[in-house]
């Protein structure tokens, strides 16, 4: 009769709890050890979370001015002596016809002036001994080009229709030039002088969402270029549209510009994000979430560090278990387990942390939190992982442990 051999009595079962009982018997070990987990898991969840927050608040960045402002100017193409050539040109009333395109809110037409080497000063003082200095641009713009690109003034007010269609003398100063030029007040009437010729200043432009030139230039109405400059026609058309209005815009302004030749036209409108907005998601991005993993890998080796101490210390606990007949997967087990507690606790509670941490961010900064849930629940798995990885080598040590050696350094 063949001998029976006895029933194997210790099951996962009995393993998950020696694993629970080991891990509960040094709970401010334990405390120490979470603690780590946690961090380097709230850690990811964190940086990924606000990499995506701040990739989304990018991208509204982008499309509050790229998706709302557009701009139109005579098409060019190199002639056989490589150099630039014009193929058409655009109409005096260009904004005006723009305006009339369905999702076109504001336009004008913005154009640089050729002063002729005229220095611009805000005294007419013409000192022979003094160096020579740079002077600010003139750039000639139609009366609605505030709302077109978006800008403000800090003093006084933009020139309107009428001082264009009377080519009145009157000037708005960018910020940058008027500090060049030591224009701090406009309700005292100043003047610049291009030339000889006296401008009197009416506003004061300090921020605009479009051509920051214009922040250091003289800026003066088209009426006025033509009179004083001889400025022949507009070089350019910025414009403020609605979101969604691009298709129907490069259908149609190009007609609407130059009837006969509508290639002539080059129409720059937001299309698709671009891929320089494209690339700071995706390096701002890639920066958190290594920095993340980085955090992940000091909790993982918390957790290895601790294990393998256990070990050590539970060297006279091995040993007896392994005299009374326990095996060495059981013991591996055992160890095992606890390690994946450990990590499982630490993610658990890292990736609660870290949501909440990214929503109390994004309410202070007053963003929009953006936070892949599956991504929190893929940290919180993370951190099971971490620790079964972790304990994988003291786990491995514990269990050869022959059961004489153990009993003896246990005691």
């Amino acid at each position: 009769m063949a001998s029976e051999h006895p029933r194997d009595r210790f099951g996962l079962r009995d393993a998950f709890a020696e694993a629970v009982a080991g891990v509960g018997a040094r709970t401010g070990r334990l405390l120490l050890t979470v603690l780590g987990t946690v961090l380097g898991i709230a850690a990811v969840v964190v940086t990924v979370g606000l990499a995506q927050t701040g990739a989304n608040r990018i991208n509204e960045r982008f499309d509050a001015v790229g998706a709302r402002h557009a701009s139109a100017e005579p098409a060019t193409r190199d002639n056989a002596q490589g150099e630039a050539q014009v193929l058409g040109s655009l109409p005096w009333d260009a904004a005006a016809r723009a305006e009339r395109i369905a999702g076109v809110r504001a336009a004008a037409t913005i154009s640089t002036v050729d002063t002729d080497g005229a220095t611009i000063t805000s005294v007419p003082v013409n000192d022979p001994s003094a160096a020579p200095r740079s002077s600010p641009a003139v750039l000639a713009t139609s009366p609605h080009l505030l709302e077109a690109v978006g800008g403000t003034l800090s003093q006084g007010r933009f020139f309107d229709s009428g001082h264009d269609e009377r080519a009145d003398r009157v000037v708005v100063l960018g910020v940058d030039a008027a500090a060049r030029l030591g224009v701090t007040r406009v309700a005292t009437l100043p003047s610049v002088f291009i030339g000889d010729e006296p401008y009197q200043v009416i506003g004061i432009m300090d921020s605009t969402e479009r051509r920051n030139n214009l922040l250091s230039s003289v800026i003066v109405p088209d009426g006025t270029a033509r009179a004083d400059f001889d400025l022949s026609k507009p070089q350019a058309v910025e414009m403020l549209i609605q979101v969604g209005a691009s298709p129907v815009l490069i259908d149609q302004l190009p007609v609407a510009l130059a009837p006969t030749n509508p290639n002539a036209i080059t129409v720059n409108a937001p299309g698709k994000p671009s891929s320089v907005q494209q690339d700071i998601q995706s390096d701002v991005y890639v920066v958190f979430l290594a920095l993340g993993g980085v955090a992940l890998l000091i909790g993982g080796v918390g957790i290895a560090n601790v294990t393998l101490l256990s070990v050590m210390e539970r060297a006279g606990e091995i040993g007896l278990r392994r005299a009374l007949g326990a095996r060495r997967r059981d013991v591996a087990a055992q160890f095992l387990i606890e390690s994946v507690i450990v990590g499982g606790l630490g993610g658990l509670i890292g990736a609660s942390s870290g949501v909440a941490v990214v929503a109390v961010v994004s309410l202070m900064r007053q963003w929009t939190p953006v936070l892949d849930l599956r991504m929190v629940l893929a940290a919180a798995l993370a951190g099971a992982i971490v620790g079964l990885l972790a304990g994988l080598y003291p786990a491995l040590r514990a269990a050869r442990m022959e059961p004489v050696a153990a009993l003896r350094s246990g005691l």
